[in-house]
C-alpha cells in the first residue's frame, strides 16, 4: 500500500506536538513503524516534502521515532521498493499544477498543497496520513472530490 505522510505525523510521533494525546503519540509510531516494513512512501521529485521533514525532524534518526522514520526515509527515498518519487510541478511558492485550482480550496494550507500534489500525481492516489493538523479535516469533503483521501490517525485523540 502507497502512502503519503504529513509531517505533522512524525513530529507527534517524537511526542513534539502539544495538542497530541498519548494515545496519538502511541498510534503515530506504529503507523511510521507499519510503513516502514510494509507500505511504501511516496515524496516529490523536488524534495519538498524531505526538505519539510529535515526541518522538523533529526536526519540524525535521533531521539524520536520520528527522527529514526527520517533517516529511514533518507536511507530508502532512492529505493523504489521502499519509497516512490513523483514529478509535481510548482506554479509560484506552495503551489502545484497538481493541485485543484477551486475556489473551494483558496484557503488551503499552502505548506500542505505539496502532499495533496503528490498524491494526485501518484497512479494509486495513495492516502494522505495525518495526525493533528485540522485543516484535512476542514477541507476532507472538498478534497475527496478530487479523489484525495486523508486517514486520520489520531481520530478524535486530540486535545
Amino acid at each position: 500500500m502507497f502512502v503519503v505522510v504529513d509531517t505533522n505525523v512524525p513530529v507527534v510521533a517524537n511526542n513534539k506536538s502539544m495538542q497530541a494525546l498519548p494515545e496519538c503519540v502511541i498510534k503515530c509510531v506504529t503507523v511510521l513503524d507499519q510503513i516502514k516494513r510494509n507500505r511504501i512512501l511516496v515524496i516529490d521529485d523536488k524534495w519538498l516534502i524531505i526538505t519539510e521533514y529535515r526541518k522538523n525532524l533529526s536526519e540524525k534518526g535521533q531521539p524520536g521515532v520520528g527522527d529514526a522514520f527520517l533517516k529511514w526515509v533518507l536511507t530508502n527515498q532512492g529505493n523504489p521498493q521502499r519509497c516512490q518519487r513523483v514529478q509535481i510541478t510548482p506554479i509560484d511558492e506552495n503551489n502545484f499544477a497538481e493541485f485543484p485550482q477551486d475556489e473551494s480550496l483558496a484557503g488551503f494550507d499552502k505548506s500542505d498543497r505539496k502532499f495533496v500534489a503528490v498524491a494526485l500525481t501518484h497512479p494509486q492516489k495513495p492516502r494522505i496520513l495525518n495526525a493533528v493538523d485540522s485543516d484535512w479535516q476542514d477541507f476532507q469533503v472538498q478534497l475527496a472530490v478530487y479523489g484525495v483521501q486523508v486517514e486520520f490517525v489520531c481520530g478524535s485523540l486530540t486535545k
